[in-house]
């Protein structure tokens, strides 16, 4: 099997250690998959994503002379899967910034109207704590 750098090969993990695991991916052929390459999330022990004897896919980034080959897991998934779609709360707030301000001026407007209210609140709140509001 010819292995280039970009292939995307799957392999098995052989090792973990605790910067990376190795991963068999033929007969004569192993690389490392370093701790920063398993996954978009952190990863704090390799152990808690990997196991030994488990099949991974992986993609070849580099292949030394010495014969080390690094590996990637997380370039190994396809884009959709990499690209992990916004919370709901951030799409919405961008749809209804998109569909409201038509303009830089119309944005800056209602920028400058919620920041004085959350500005107006914030005393309240802090004149009702230390006691200082106007009796009726």
């Amino acid at each position: 099997m010819a292995i280039e750098v970009g292939a995307i090969l799957e392999g098995v993990v052989t090792g973990i250690v605790k910067f990376g695991a190795f991963v068999q991916l033929d007969e004569d052929h192993n690389g490392l998959v370093h701790i920063s390459e398993i996954s978009d999330e952190y990863v704090k022990e390799v152990s808690d994503h990997l196991s030994k004897g488990q099949k991974v896919k992986v993609k070849v980034l580099s292949i030394e002379d010495g014969g080390k080959i690094a590996l990637s897991m997380k370039q190994a998934q396809p884009k959709s899967e990499q690209q992990k779609p916004l919370p709901q709360a951030v799409q919405l707030n961008r749809e209804v910034h998109r569909s409201d301000a038509s303009s830089f001026d119309d944005m800056l407007s209602k920028f400058m109207k919620v920041s004085n209210e959350k500005i107006e609140s914030a005393k309240q709140r802090r004149n009702v704590r230390q006691g200082k509001t106007k009796r009726r």
